[in-house]
């Protein structure tokens, strides 16, 4: 007779009860769960609705948009040929909805899922299928205006990437930033006032780089509140300023060095960039030079408070933009007043 050998027999395997972290985590949202979270933390004017608006009720849309969360949008588009300014009407109503969504829902898998249904209705919007009122809006100003799809998409880059860098090691990474946070918006600008041309963007790029630049070191405390640093760490580390006396908001020597260095980095660009205003139309050319004070103004603010931007913002007082504005008004009627002595058209009549 065989003798079989004997079966090991295999003791039952229990299931390891979750831990406590484990059984509170809470279970993963769908994208749809994701998107209806992100539009009940916006304006319901935000919603897609189920039918889309006209032309001219999504024109007014981006109009109200726009003169109601840019307190100088009425200054600004003063100096734009009125025919224009339902174009830059629908620009700034896609930039603006665009950032909220990235920085106004509070949740960053929540800002990724609405950045890409934004880009699914760009993307719709290309197509002529969209039906968001910007959208219907700004799809005319594409087909009047020839403007491509990459500035709006990289507007979304940069979006996307601030839910996910709160750090930059090098002033190149963050340049690099700046190229899809800041220069597509200007641009844009080029393009609505029919001026898109290679060598023109080069400098447009450099002007952009530079404002958002000089608006990142005028709120370097409120941004590291929000647990954003844009100051290069490699910088930080040259200048031996590290991120606790930024929390602790005192301007050490060290401190006011390394700001020294980089306002004057951005007010280099700035530099580079003011030759455009002598090359584009005598109307955009006004709101560059506008602009252009600007950046400089907010560089001399630093400089006023001798670079300590930890104890308070340096801001710009409303008589200095009233000057400021005042200044480009002069501009276009005395165009040698102007940052490079007026634009394009002036310098023809000229």
């Amino acid at each position: 007779m065989t003798v079989l050998p004997e079966r090991e027999t295999e003791e039952p395997k229990l299931e390891q009860a979750p831990t406590l972290e484990q059984a509170l985590e809470p279970a993963p949202r769908s994208k749809e769960e994701l998107i209806e979270s992100g539009w009940t933390a916006l304006p319901a004017s935000y919603r897609i609705p189920d039918v889309a608006p006209t032309l001219d009720e999504a024109r007014a849309y981006c109009k109200q948009l726009a003169e109601s969360h840019y307190e100088n949008f009425h200054v600004v588009s003063w100096f734009l040929p009125k025919e224009l300014r339902p174009h830059f009407h629908a620009v700034y109503a896609y930039c603006r909805i665009s950032d909220d969504l990235g920085d106004e829902v509070g949740d960053p898998a929540v800002a990724l899922a609405m950045l890409d249904l934004w880009e699914q209705e760009l993307n719709a919007c290309y197509k002529g299928m969209s039906r968001h009122p910007v959208f219907i809006a700004l799809g005319e100003t594409i087909s009047q205006c020839g403007i491509p799809k990459e500035p709006f998409a990289d507007l979304l880059t940069a979006f996307r990437q601030d839910q996910t860098v709160a750090r930059y090691a090098t002033m190149e990474d963050l340049l690099d930033y700046c190229r899809y946070s800041a220069n597509p918006v200007g641009r844009l600008v080029l393009c609505v006032c029919g001026e898109a041309d290679e060598a023109l963007f080069r400098f447009s790029d450099a002007t952009c780089t530079a404002l958002q630049l000089a608006n990142f070191w005028q709120d370097v405390r409120q941004d590291y509140a929000r647990g954003r640093v844009y100051l290069p760490q490699k910088d930080m580390e040259f200048f031996n300023v590290s991120d606790r006396t930024v929390a602790e908001g005192i301007a050490t020597p060290a401190f006011r060095g390394l700001m020294r260095c980089e306002v004057d980095y951005a007010r280099g660009l700035l530099e580079d960039g003011l030759p455009l205003i002598g090359l584009v139309s005598r109307d955009l050319a006004l709101d560059l030079d506008l602009f252009s004070r600007g950046g400089l103004e907010i560089l001399r603010a630093i400089e006023r408070r001798d670079y300590d931007v930890l104890s308070a913002r340096p801001a710009i007082s409303k008589s200095t933009k009233m000057t400021l504005a005042l200044r480009a008004v002069m501009g276009k009627l005395l165009p040698f007043l102007s940052l490079t002595g007026g634009g394009r058209r002036a310098k023809k009549a000229a």
